[in-house]
């Protein structure tokens, strides 16, 4: 069995991962537009403001294209959202690793500000925790697909011991017949 086939495309966890994907790529969306609409030069760290931000012409393209690398998540869904939204959120807090670095230096070419920063570092979590949702945990239910994933043999026992209850509960449901003679 392949990791992205280990989750059932219709189980409920999709939602969330599908969701999740959306609803942080049109937050980026929107941002990447309001720095279009203010037509930003591309390398400007002037300290342009959109949304609290400070950004200019490639901080809007990247967040356009990141959006719509999420955006393109959403729709997908299933296991392909929830491997990309941990990437993505990986990527996120990293870049806010790295811009914490440049800070008021030349290598700040996306003109980062320490409110980016956080940005980056609660958009990472937060797109994190929407693709490990339900992935990551010690404590997963044992109809979990990940959990029985992990755990074949004890998932097996207890596949197996469900369906002896049910065919037990089957046969003691069913009336018996008599033959007819006294």
């Amino acid at each position: 069995m392949r990791f992205r086939d280990e989750l059932p495309v219709d189980h409920r966890l999709a939602s969330v991962y599908r969701y999740g994907a959306g609803l942080c790529g049109v937050v980026l969306l929107v941002f990447g537009c309001l720095g279009f609409a203010d037509r930003l030069s591309p390398f400007d760290t002037d300290g342009t403001r959109i949304a609290g931000l400070s950004t200019n012409g490639v901080l809007s393209l990247v967040s356009v294209v990141v959006s719509l690398v999420l955006i393109g998540g959403a729709v997908v869904g299933g296991n392909f959202a929830s491997t990309l939204n941990m990437t993505v959120g990986v990527l996120f807090v990293l870049s806010g690793f790295f811009h914490l670095f440049v800070l008021d230096r030349p290598a700040n070419v996306l003109d980062f500000g320490m409110a980016n920063v956080l940005f980056s570092f609660g958009m990472g979590l937060l797109v994190a925790c929407f693709g490990m949702y339900g992935r990551v945990s010690g404590g997963l239910p044992h109809d979990n697909p990940y959990w029985r994933r992990r755990h074949p043999r004890q998932a097996a026992r207890e596949s197996l011991a469900a369906r002896r209850r049910a065919r037990q509960a089957a046969l003691a449901a069913t009336p018996t017949v008599t033959s007819g003679q006294d």
